[in-house]
């Protein structure tokens, strides 16, 4: 192909790739496939590839992201960006309206807007085409994210249409959609649980809310991360020379046409009950939108009056924001439970009076320690205050005092454990209590045979749905060992209602769920020994620890022989991973069920080393996250030991590459990016593999 030709072929694509990308991310109607996308988004980077100088700003390659950026420019401001005043009351709106009309009269509109939770962003358009994005910062100046906010794919790169001034800002807010906030923390969470971190450490790590998460994505220095991270922006104000409108509201909607997306929910009122009116109607609408909004922009609408109202030193005087109060509502404490884990750590959880919160219906509340129920010094039958940390998870913030009984007794935190009575330990610098007793305390117990039956450890999938803990309940079994000890005549016949989100269900053992139940147990005992070691539930001995371990020492005996220093010189393992192991080998009931799970044939020994298939990936360390076209996540994790490539869970110093696929782990990328750790595409893979 000539230039020539590439050059006609990269406009095409651009144009079109372009209007797609306007059609999924702005107007929310996709009219091709994202296979089709993703095919011609292939093809115009190959083109680019081969003449790297035909590169355009604009062109939809520049999304993807892959630029570094090490510190930030600040830049400043053409017009000065300044915070709106804030309110919280209709009266003081209602002494907003009166100083308008005192300095305009009555004859103009208000226009009013949801106020969206994120981050504001300031973009300087010139001949249609984005030259600059800034942040807020100090309202005169901000920093330079040009690079970061070309991945957003609702920020057009270049304009529609031909009636937009040559030059011109458009303002908006940058979020990150709830879909895709609730999704990194439950990658973040599961990651530590399969890790056998308790809820408390996992609470720490976890993002607190979309807002900062949106801010801190923003200011990332790696733009693929930030591109992975899905972020979304509104724009709805814009500034310049000569703009050709008269009033707020026919300029957004010709930014509209221009391909910018606003809002759908702006609307036109003429007075002051207007404006009232949309803030009630959103005050709990809102919590069903996709983003999170905190209250309502009131602006008026015509420019010429703006003008004419000018600014204070900190804020415009023709416009106000709205905020609403976080919702929170009383209810009653009926009681409070505390629940056991697999790790035998205490989790107290507050059973509520139902009430409806920010569009569902709140029964329950994590109080997360003892420390937490001392300082709100709670009381049986208090009225209690409940709102949702960032709107996600409910939380007790008070007392009402004035309705409390005189004579209810504080809350005591429980001496013994509520579900064997053992007498609870609380460790040094820790905020949870734990229930000592591995070997007899029921949810302990079953939490652990359900980690050992699961799809990472012994994959024994026909005893889901309930039936370990019918099996426990019936004195069946008592440790993951007892399962190898099942015989047909134990188990059939045998019903359990089961309760699942308030519906109840009966299930009942016969000859087909039988056969399959033994059939699997009995296939396990084929499991490698590094999943069997996955399997008996060390804490912290992960899916990639066990992986480790087993390679290092090849034997389960060798492990437990090994002193605090020989487990440390492993791969990956630290002080604290040592001395759980040691800490776990060191209980008699561990011992005991290691020798019992030996005597029914499992795999505790490496065995005969699976002959390798090539040693092309020798000293390479991999990471993988995401899902993959050619691969399942497991699959391309043997093909990678197959070839004499070693796979690690986390990404460190020592790793080679991070293999990234679709809905690929933020929180690994990030990290890769800050230690300079490839990342590379399932295509890069096997271009690496085959080479």
């Amino acid at each position: 192909m000539t230039k020539e030709q590439a050059k006609k072929k990269i406009s095409e694509l651009t144009k079109v790739l372009n209007q797609h990308n306007y059609k999924y991310y702005v107007q929310d109607k996709p009219s091709i496939s994202d296979f089709e996308f993703d095919k011609m988004l292939e093809e115009l980077i190959t083109l680019e590839q081969a003449f790297p100088d035909l590169v355009s700003p604009e062109s939809p390659s520049q999304r993807v992201g892959g630029t570094i950026t090490k510190s930030f420019n600040t830049i400043k401001h053409d017009y000065s960006m300044l915070s709106l005043g804030n309110t919280y009351s209709e009266e003081e709106l209602t002494e907003f309206d009166n100083r308008v009309r005192k300095s305009i009269g009555d004859k103009f509109e208000y226009v009013c807007e949801l106020k969206f939770d994120g981050v504001a962003i300031s973009l300087k358009y010139v001949q249609g085409k984005l030259v600059q994005a800034v942040t807020r910062g100090d309202g005169e100046q901000g920093d330079d994210v040009t690079t970061n906010v070309k991945t957003i794919r609702s920020i057009p790169l270049e304009l529609h249409n031909s009636d937009y001034p040559d030059q011109f800002i458009i303002r908006g807010e940058i979020l990150m959609p709830k879909s895709v906030f609730n999704g990194i923390n439950k990658e973040i969470h599961d990651e530590l649980t399969e890790d056998g971190f308790d809820e408390e450490e996992i609470k720490e790590k976890l993002l607190k809310n979309p807002r900062n998460a949106a801010s801190g994505t923003l200011k990332m220095q790696d733009s693929r991360i930030v591109s992975k991270r899905k972020l979304d922006c509104f724009l709805y104000f814009l500034l310049g020379k000569d703009l050709p409108f008269s009033d707020h509201y026919e300029s957004l909607k010709a930014a509209r046409k221009w391909g910018f997306k606003v809002s759908e929910y702006i609307v036109k009122v003429k007075d002051l009950q207007g404006v009232l009116d949309y803030i009630k109607e959103w005050e709990t609408e809102r919590f069903l939108l996709p983003f999170e909004t905190d209250g309502v922009v009131v602006k008026v609408n015509n420019y010429q009056l703006q003008t004419e109202l000018g600014f204070t030193a900190k804020s415009p005087r023709w416009a106000i924001a709205y905020k609403y109060k976080p919702e929170s509502v009383a209810t009653i404490l009926n009681s409070v439970s505390y629940q056991v884990g697999r790790t035998g750590a205490i989790t107290p959880v507050a059973n509520l009076k139902p009430v409806q919160l920010s569009g569902t219906t709140v029964k329950r509340a994590s109080l997360h320690n003892a420390d937490q129920i001392e300082k709100l010094d709670l009381r049986l039958g208090d009225h209690v205050f409940v709102e949702k940390g960032g709107e996600i998870i409910p939380k007790i913030t008070s007392v009402d005092l004035k309705h409390r009984d005189p004579s209810a007794e504080p809350i005591k935190y429980p001496v013994q454990c509520p579900e064997c009575d053992t007498t609870l330990i609380r460790l040094e610098g820790e905020a949870v209590h734990y229930c000592p007793n591995q070997s007899t305390c029921p949810p302990q117990i079953k939490g652990k045979i359900e980690h050992f039956i699961s799809r990472k450890a012994m994959n024994i999938d026909s005893l889901g749905e309930g039936k370990i803990e019918m099996f426990y309940d019936h004195g069946l079994i008592k440790d993951a060992a007892d399962l190898y000890l099942l015989k047909h005549s134990d188990i059939i016949g045998l019903e359990k209602t089961l309760d699942s989100n308030g519906s109840q269900k009966k299930i009942s053992l016969q000859e087909k769920s039988v056969s399959k139940i033994l059939k699997g147990i009995e296939e396990s005992k084929e499991v490698s020994f590094p999943r069997v070691l996955y399997a008996v539930g060390i804490r912290y001995v992960g899916e990639t620890v066990a992986k480790k371990l087993a390679t290092h020492f090849g034997s389960i005996d060798r492990i437990r022989e090994a002193t605090i220093e020989e487990l440390k010189d492993a791969p990956e393992i630290g002080e604290k991973i040592a001395e759980s192991i040691k800490h776990w080998f060191a209980q008699p009931e561990n011992l005991e069920l290691i020798a019992k799970l030996k005597d029914n044939g499992l795999q505790f020994d490496l065995g005969e080393q699976v002959k390798l298939m090539s040693n092309k990936l020798s000293g390479l360390t991999f990471v993988v996250s995401g899902k993959f076209t050619k691969f399942s996540r497991d699959e391309l994790k043997e093909t990678i030991e197959l070839n004499g490539g070693k796979v690690s869970s986390g990404i460190s110093s020592k790793t080679s590459y991070l293999v990234a696929g679709e809905e690929s782990g933020p929180s690994k990328s990030e990290k890769a990016a800050k230690l300079d750790i490839k990342i590379i595409t399932e295509k890069d893979f096997l271009n690496l593999l085959n080479g």
